[in-house]
């Protein structure tokens, strides 16, 4: 992986884990029972690992001769 692909992944994984918390925040699981949403530690760490992987889809790989 090259610096950029990094780059978009990190910010993915930022934006992801901000998405996540504030999912919790507003929307949030109000029984407890709810394995993501139920604390705000899971669900900001969800949030990154989707971001990531959402924005990887953006980096484009090296074309092979």
């Amino acid at each position: 992986m090259n610096k950029k692909a990094i780059l978009i992944t990190g910010i993915g994984v930022v934006v992801g884990a901000v998405a996540g918390y504030l999912y919790y925040f507003y929307v949030g699981c109000a029984s407890g029972t709810c394995a993501i949403t139920s604390k705000p530690l899971n669900s900001t760490l969800y949030g990154g690992l989707m971001g990531g992987l959402i924005f990887n889809m953006f980096v484009k790989s090296p074309k092979k001769s």
